[in-house]
């Protein structure tokens, strides 16, 4: 049994830690938002670009015909889209302005049910806020497109950032004090 909790001691100490590093990233992408912003374009290009490259790679894996095929489709798809962000970061960053507001109603949407899913655990509240603040974060970005471009990801993801560090610190020392 003290195994287990030297385990989870630990385990929670490096959420902490990071939850910590997630708060520091945030601040400071809501001090630079353009430069977050256009950071985290040239990031997802390269992420793609790679992504393409693996599917290369599983074509060479592929049965048959159509299964080869498709993945080479599909690395062609990533491919384009990693150059597109690469050589028009600025576009690309409009285009994921959007792409970010979508995918930050997903996670609050999931986020929800997570909470809800664990209610009784210690910090479940935490998640609930969360939640909520990340739905709201996807409609302030929706609802100033095309001008939220210049500054929506780097303030935006900033503030999620934070929240999701405050949120994980927030769980973390809570199974801390159960230990206690």
């Amino acid at each position: 049994m003290n195994t287990m909790q030297d385990d989870i001691r630990t385990s929670t100490a490096w959420s902490i830690a990071l939850s910590v590093l997630m708060i520091v990233s945030g601040v400071l992408a809501i001090f630079v938002p353009s430069v977050a912003g256009l950071t985290v374009t040239l990031v997802f290009g390269w992420l793609l670009l790679l992504t393409g490259a693996l599917h290369l790679g599983l074509a060479w894996r592929g049965q048959g015909g159509w299964a080869i095929i498709g993945e080479i489709v599909i690395s062609v798809l990533y491919g384009v889209a990693g150059l597109y962000l690469l050589a028009r970061p600025v576009a690309g960053l409009a285009s994921l302005t959007i792409v970010l507001s979508a995918y930050l109603v997903m996670k609050g949407v999931l986020e929800a049910v997570v909470a809800f899913s664990v209610r009784p655990a210690a910090g479940s509240g935490w998640l609930i806020f969360d939640a909520i603040l990340t739905v709201a974060i996807a409609a302030m970005i929706a609802t100033a497109w095309p001008a939220s471009t210049a500054w929506a990801i780097g303030l935006l993801v900033g503030v999620s950032m934070i929240s999701s560090g405050f949120t994980r610190l927030m769980i973390s020392t809570a199974v801390r004090r159960e230990l206690a």
